[in-house]
């Protein structure tokens, strides 16, 4: 069961779903007319902007390469195959809806969007008081549609209860987009429901939605690209199927091609591997490597030790964390591992490769435990759009030589001008 602290929030909540569920048909042929005209519309480009924060911009925990922004692009598309649809992602880390007024006309209205998706609240319930919150988001409505925009309010996803975000705290800022959508006449992707929902159903599945205490991993982003594009055309878009982005290692490839020397930190025992790999492709690469000793090591080790890979930089950092390793309870382990992929990458948009190495490639699982936790790694890897190395199946090639394949698959030829 969903737990609401404030008995008003519960009021609101529950008598906006009830009204939803007798008028969802209504909702569909209502809500945003000129909108859902103009992806009919053939020679013409349809934008949209996603205003927010760091749930909304593209940074380490949804892997540095997209967010929720471009799964509303690709869902808009697949149901309008005629539509050019652009989403502009106007996400940035620690804004508030203070911030959002700040830099609207320049980062929203500047590019004319028929659209404006707007997500605050995380931030805003740590030093935004309540009041001046629900006023700022009137303001960001009379703003967007006095340029034209059609706006479409999100509630924030529910997170971990902590001392700075506290659930009760949060459900209050949650109530207050619902009174303001209904105070301004405009429609609510409810993300925070969605979230409260699964969780209500199943906690550890919500927790794998969550790459830390507030953040969602790009699993999580793709629940709220379905809730926002719901709520835009009144029908559910599937989209956990999209796979995990490519190329799998730009920033190494590139740097390969131009002669340029790469640093790798790399996991045992493809610390050792990963050089032979590349050099099978560049024969003369300068590569250093650099060894991130995993032997003995707990869990928690691991991402102390993942904290220093940012100052490092490195080009290209492999995780293989041994199979043997364990936490305390699973839903530890998830925070854990997701912490170490987390730290592997660059804070903001990916400015080095990363990739991840199937726990059974260094070591076949020899117990059921093994295996789910081998099952679990793969879903949090790919759930940070990270490129996962794994055997084919009924494959028994040893490790080095499967690595040597992948890499030689992605480097490709070797530029030689």
């Amino acid at each position: 069961m969903i737990r609401f602290a404030d008995s008003k929030y519960c009021f609101l909540l529950c008598a906006g779903l009830a009204v939803s569920a007798i008028a969802s048909t209504a909702v569909a042929e209502e809500h945003f007319p000129q909108f859902k005209q103009s992806l009919g519309e053939r020679d013409r480009t349809v934008k949209v902007v996603c205003f927010g924060d760091s749930v909304t911009g593209i940074y380490y925990h949804t892997g540095g390469r997209r967010a929720y922004t471009k799964f509303v692009q690709l869902a808009l598309e697949k149901t309008k195959p005629r539509a050019t649809v652009q989403a502009i992602n106007a996400g940035i880390s620690g804004h508030t809806t203070r911030d959002a007024l700040a830099r609207i006309e320049t980062d929203v209205l500047a590019h004319k969007p028929d659209l404006v998706t707007v997500m605050f609240g995380l931030n805003d319930m740590t030093r935004v008081p309540l009041n001046e919150y629900r006023d700022n988001l009137t303001k960001i409505i009379e703003m967007c549609r006095a340029a034209g925009a059609e706006v479409l309010l999100c509630t924030p996803n529910s997170v971990y209860d902590t001392k700075s975000r506290p659930e009760a705290k949060l459900e209050k800022y949650v109530a207050a987009v619902h009174q303001v959508a209904q105070a301004q006449q405009v429609e609510v992707a409810d993300c925070y429901a969605a979230y409260q929902s699964l969780r209500s159903r199943d906690e550890f599945a919500w927790a794998t939605l969550m790459s830390d205490e507030i953040h969602p991993n790009l699993d999580g982003h793709k629940l709220i690209a379905e809730e926002i594009v719901q709520a835009i055309l009144g029908r559910r878009i599937l989209l956990k199927d999209i796979p995990v982005s490519t190329p799998p290692i730009p920033w190494t490839r590139g740097k390969l091609q131009k002669k340029q020397p790469i640093h790798i930190l790399a996991m045992p025992p493809f610390d050792a591997q990963i050089k032979v790999a590349i050099r099978r492709i560049y024969p003369n690469a300068d590569i250093k490597v650099t060894t991130w000793e995993t032997a003995g090591k707990s869990l928690s080790d691991i991402e102390e030790q993942a904290k220093t890979v940012r100052k490092m930089a490195p080009d290209l950092v492999v995780i293989a964390v041994p199979i043997e390793t364990t936490s305390s309870s699973r839903e530890q382990y998830v925070r854990t591992y997701s912490w170490i992929l987390n730290y592997a990458l660059s804070f903001g948009l990916r400015t080095w490769d990363v990739i991840a190495i199937d726990p059974a490639l260094a070591s076949e699982p020899s117990s059921p435990e093994q295996r789910t936790r081998a099952r679990l790694v793969q879903q949090l890897i790919r759930a940070q759009d990270l490129p996962f190395v794994k055997r084919p199946a009924d494959n028994s090639t040893p490790a080095g030589d499967v690595l040597k394949q992948w890499i030689a698959e992605q480097l490709g030829k070797p530029n030689t001008r």
